[in-house]
């Protein structure tokens, strides 16, 4: 059915499994498949044993099983069968089992499922390149105790993170930790809009929002000694990120008049801040200026960063209450595709829909300290 439908654009290894990635070039335009190998498959169980109180649900539980119901319907039909009608039909079922099992484990590319043992055995680099599914839990205590295991594994294999089954309300953990793992798939409740699907929505805004983005090379190679990357203890060098925020427009244009304020103009200031490795974040705000659907600050901040390459610039502006301030645009971007000079920047609405007319100036400059 896989080759039918797709043809020639799935790719499908030379041999039993891959040793290493095929470069990005060769797999433009091609589809890999990434599953359970059969094996695992015949290992499985659709009956789903209940838990014990405080563990955490498995990654098929948490996002449905990748064996469909179908498939394990029939095996639970073809036990309670007769011995005799088993005799009948072993010899051809077994011979086309086998012939099928033998196919479908050409198509699959990489290899996933559960690892068994501690969280270093998980890590433990392999011969052949797979697919590891952690929860958003698991995924924090490793990078607390086997840090530079995890980036060590994604140099060589594909690592994904979701989130823990307990979060009904579609809610998102923090997508930092993994990227700054290096870990290839965060996944999303794409609902759940909030600051972490912001920061999402900023990561993938670099090399034309297709939806791909490349490591930066600390992250993909070793360093000098065999070492690796480490967030907690970044490299020393430094650069200072000025970013000066001018002036907003465009409310007017796309809110009522007594959207944020019954009787008075808006109250506007801005949010600037810095999301990344642990040392570079910071943040700052304007001052407040009152009663003006036009505000101007011309303010200007400085950020000392250490790993420009996996920071986001995050700008917020509110409308200052006497309760909880209101929301009035956002925006997110990556600092490693962030052009320097005077720039009028679009604000977006809390779902990261793009406002007809709210733009801020600003004006950004990176320098390199000696």
């Amino acid at each position: 059915m896989a080759t039918e439908i797709f043809g020639e654009m799935l790719y499908c290894p030379e041999t039993d499994y891959l040793t290493e990635f095929p470069s990005p070039e060769s797999l433009k335009k091609r589809i890999i498949i990434s599953t359970k190998p059969p094996k695992e498959y015949q290992q499985s169980d659709s009956i789903r044993k209940p838990m014990p109180n405080g563990s955490e649900p498995s990654e098929e539980e948490s996002w449905g099983p990748e064996l469909p119901d179908s498939v394990a319907k029939l095996k639970t039909e073809d036990r309670n069968s007769s011995d005799e009608d088993q005799e009948d039909i072993n010899t051809s079922d077994n011979k086309s089992n086998q012939q099928g099992v033998r196919q479908y484990k050409h198509l699959i590319a990489i290899h996933g499922g559960k690892s068994k043992g501690s969280m270093k055995n998980r890590l433990k680099d392999d011969v052949k390149v797979r697919r590891l599914s952690l929860s958003e839990k698991k995924l924090k205590s490793a990078s607390e105790s086997h840090g530079a295991d995890l980036i060590r594994f994604t140099q060589r294999n594909i690592l994904r993170v979701f989130p823990k089954g307990e979060r009904v309300k579609s809610t998102n953990f923090r997508p930092y930790i993994g990227w700054l793992y290096g870990v290839q798939m965060v996944a999303f409740n794409m609902q759940g809009h909030g600051k972490s699907l912001r920061l999402m929505q900023g990561m993938f805004r670099a090399n034309g929002g297709c939806g791909y983005v490349k490591k930066p090379e600390f992250l993909i190679r070793t360093l000098p000694h065999e070492e690796v990357f480490d967030p907690k203890k970044p490299p020393s060098r430094k650069q200072i990120l000025k970013v000066k925020v001018y002036k907003g427009d465009g409310w007017r244009l796309d809110f009522s008049p007594t959207h944020f304020d019954r009787f008075s103009p808006p109250d506007f200031y801005t949010k600037v801040s810095i999301v990344g490795v642990p040392a570079d974040c910071a943040k700052n705000k304007t001052r407040v200026k009152t009663d003006t659907w036009y505000p101007v600050w011309d303010e200007e901040f400085e950020f000392k960063l250490r790993v420009p390459e996996l920071a986001l610039l995050r700008i917020e502006v509110k409308d200052k209450d006497k309760g909880k301030d209101d929301f009035a645009g956002q925006t997110c971007l990556p600092l490693s595709e962030l052009r320097h000079g005077f720039r009028s920047v679009p604000l977006y609405d809390r779902k990261g829909k793009k406002y007809k007319s709210v733009t801020l100036l600003m004006r950004f400059k990176l320098e390199t300290l000696n």
